[in-house]
C-alpha cells in the first residue's frame, strides 16, 4: 500500500480493505482493553450504520474511519460530539475554496452547500475503563441517493483527497481539539461550533421518535444540549434529529 504518512503522535492507525463496521470492531477492542487513540480505517464497510441503526451505504473512495478514545471522564459525552464535529469541519474546511459553504447541523452532521456531507456517530461504554468510539463517514467521491434529504460530496467542488490521506488530517484535528478541551474546557470548543453551526434565531424542527419539537435556536448548553426558544418558552433537547435548517 502507498505510504500516506504517519498518524499524529500518540495515535495508532490500522487500515483494512473490508470490514463489517469500523465502529463495531473498535467497540469489541475497547471491551478487550485496547488503548487510547486507536483508529481504524476501512476501504469498504459491509455493515456500517448511523444514528438509530440506519445503514450507512459504503461507496469505495469515501471515508470510513472510527477512533477509540479513553477520556479521563465521560461526564458529558455530548462535549465529544461537538468536539468531533469541530475537528472534522476543520479538516474539511482546509480543502475547500469557499469554507463558508460548510455548516454544522446539531449535534455533528456536516453540510456542504445544504447537503449532508458527513456524519459522526458516538458510542460510549465503561468496559475495562471508560471508552468512546467516534465513527466518522465522509462523502469524498460520491454521495448516496434515495435518502429523502439533500446530500453532497467533496468531489462536487474539489478534487477529493484519498481516504488514507484525509484520515490523517482528521486525526490531527481531533488531537488538536482534544488538547484544547482538556486544557481549556468546553467553552472554546462550543465557540468554534457556533461559528459554523446554527445562527441565533434560526427556526429548527427536531424529531424525537414520533414527536416533533419546534423553536428558534438560542445556543448550546454547558452540557452540549440544544437550546431553543419555543412557543411555550425555553426548550432543552438532549437527543433528537434536526429535521429543518
Amino acid at each position: 500500500m502507498k505510504d500516506f504518512g504517519m498518524a499524529p503522535e500518540g495515535f495508532t492507525l490500522e487500515r483494512v480493505d473490508e470490514i463489517g463496521s469500523t465502529s463495531e470492531a473498535l467497540k469489541a477492542r475497547a471491551a478487550e482493553g485496547a488503548a487510547d487513540n486507536l483508529a481504524l480505517l476501512a476501504r469498504r464497510q459491509t455493515g456500517g450504520h448511523g444514528r438509530m441503526g440506519r445503514p450507512w451505504r459504503s461507496i469505495e473512495g469515501n471515508l470510513f474511519l472510527s477512533v477509540l478514545l479513553r477520556p479521563a471522564t465521560l461526564r458529558y459525552p455530548g462535549h465529544w460530539s461537538i468536539l468531533s464535529a469541530v475537528a472534522l469541519a476543520e479538516a474539511v474546511a482546509g480543502l475547500l475554496p469557499a469554507p463558508a459553504l460548510l455548516r454544522v447541523k446539531w449535534p455533528n452532521d456536516l453540510l456542504l452547500d445544504g447537503g449532508k456531507l458527513a456524519g459522526i456517530l458516538l458510542e460510549a461504554g465503561f468496559a475495562a475503563a471508560p471508552w468512546l468510539v467516534v465513527g466518522i463517514g465522509v462523502n469524498l467521491v460520491a454521495a448516496p441517493d434515495g435518502l429523502g434529504r439533500p446530500t453532497a460530496c467533496l468531489a462536487d467542488v474539489i478534487r477529493s483527497p484519498l481516504p488514507e490521506a484525509f484520515a490523517l488530517d482528521v486525526l490531527g484535528a481531533l488531537q488538536r481539539w482534544r488538547v484544547v478541551y482538556e486544557r481549556d474546557g468546553f467553552a472554546p470548543v462550543r465557540d468554534a461550533w457556533l461559528a459554523i453551526g446554527h445562527r441565533a434565531g434560526d427556526l429548527l424542527t427536531v424529531g424525537q421518535g414520533d414527536s416533533r419539537v419546534e423553536g428558534r435556536f438560542v445556543g448550546i448548553g454547558d452540557d452540549a444540549t440544544l437550546l431553543l426558544d419555543g412557543a411555550g418558552g425555553a426548550i432543552t433537547i438532549a437527543a433528537g434529529e434536526v429535521a429543518c435548517v
